[in-house]
């Protein structure tokens, strides 16, 4: 019984900003409605997997959640959703918002029924301005934001994606912050609100927050990027016998460092001695940094640096990380019995609370895997829920094949 126990979420989301966004309200305790189309969110089709339909990235957006697939373009499966739009306290899209309208199912149809809802659109860009009705996608996105920009500021010239969905799980994140504070307000005021997240504003702020620089000034003081965090050097260090991850950070760790390696010329060097000339002077200092670190193994600074008191960790790759002994600890992965598909690993809810547990109790389903339940408890009968499967406005639960390949 996580702490938003008794909330329910009608989440018409797919692909991963969305999802991300309801798995994460679903782990917290919701009860999360995924209604999916009838051929099901795209994301089941993607990785590795042992039945059609359950791929490693659907499984890791999509716990905590029951599915129901329904045909939005029947009057059959448009009053189902409306139905379930009755009862819940949030319905959440990813969907552009003429495509809700065309549905008749803009902000207006759904708050003519439950005036309390959050209807929270996920969006590329903002609703009020040029770019309303472009597509997004986490590539674009991190084009768009200035975030491929810094990668070519520090690699070879040549703009890159950060390899993995970053823009899609900020903005989802920022949309679990924008639902629970409009949550609040419902609470307090029983009335609901459209709300509106979208991607290019929330990204640009989320970049330019530290990269705005001497642009945040008018005049500028200078055309932008944090310098420290822009230093070509600024990467896992190469050791002896692999990498390591170090931040030498406040004069208090430079001095232990300086010490701890026996080099008092850089102790002495006034480009080095404070805070503000280190600063000045962070692409000299960080490849001296990376020559220093050539001269030990990972395992002989991992010791000097712990003993130092320097905040230093390991560069993990996909496998180690999963024996990490700190994760190991916490009982971060889990390995899990699926109902379908097995044995899977499983990662815990990050965050703890001492009187609501948040514990993942239901993993991802298969497609429409909870159809019936959900219609009975909107209120349908036996002969209703058959003719609804019958029809197709409600996708029956997918048989599972093994995967032969």
């Amino acid at each position: 019984m996580g702490p938003l126990a008794g909330i329910k979420i009608v989440d018409m989301t797919s692909v991963l900003m969305g999802p991300f966004a309801t798995q994460t309200l679903g782990d917290y305790g919701a009860d999360v409605i995924k209604v999916e189309a009838i051929e099901g969110d795209i994301t089941r089709q993607i990785g590795p997997m042992r039945h059609p339909g359950m791929g490693p990235l659907f499984l890791n957006a999509n716990r905590s959640k029951r599915s129901i697939s329904l045909n939005l373009k029947s009057d059959a499966g448009r009053d189902v959703l409306l139905r379930l739009a009755e009862k819940a306290d949030v319905l959440i899209y990813n969907v552009r918002s003429q495509a809700m309208a065309r549905l008749r199912l803009a902000y207006e149809d759904v708050a003519a029924i439950n005036p309390r809802i959050v209807y929270a659109g996920l969006f590329g860009f903002g609703q009020d301005g040029p770019y309303a009705a472009k597509p997004a996608y986490d590539d674009l996105l991190q084009g768009s934001s200035g975030l491929s920009h810094l990668l070519a500021c520090v690699g070879d010239g040549k703009p890159r994606y950060v390899p993995t969905a970053l823009a899609d799980r900020v903005v989802g994140l920022s949309a679990v912050g924008a639902i629970l504070a409009s949550l609040l307000h419902s609470g307090r005021t029983g009335r609901g609100q459209r709300l509106d997240v979208p991607m290019f504003e929330t990204m640009a702020g989320f970049v330019l927050s530290d990269h705005l620089g001497g642009l945040t000034y008018e005049p500028p003081l200078d055309k932008g990027g944090y310098a420290r965090q822009m230093s070509p050097d600024r990467r896992p260090y190469q050791t002896k016998d692999g990498f390591i991850s170090v931040i030498v950070y406040n004069d208090k760790q430079w001095n232990s460092f300086f010490e701890a390696t026996g080099r008092d010329d850089l102790r002495a060097n006034p480009k080095f001695a404070t805070f503000a000339a280190r600063l000045t002077h962070v692409d000299e200092l960080y490849a001296e940094l990376g020559r220093i670190f050539l001269t030990r193994t990972t395992a002989q600074w991992l010791r000097l640096l712990v003993d130092a008191d320097i905040p230093v960790m390991m560069v993990h790759d996909f496998e180690s990380i999963l024996e990490d002994e700190h994760l190991a600890h916490t009982n971060f992965f889990a390995l899990k019995e699926h109902p379908s598909e097995g044995t899977i690993r499983s990662m815990r809810v990050a965050a703890q609370w001492t009187d609501t547990v948040a514990e993942t109790e239901r993993l991802a389903p298969r497609l429409s895997e909870h159809a019936s339940e959900i219609l009975r408890e909107a209120g349908y009968s036996s002969a209703e829920i058959a003719a609804l499967f019958e029809t197709n406005a409600v996708g029956r639960p997918t048989d599972l094949v093994a995967n032969e390949r």
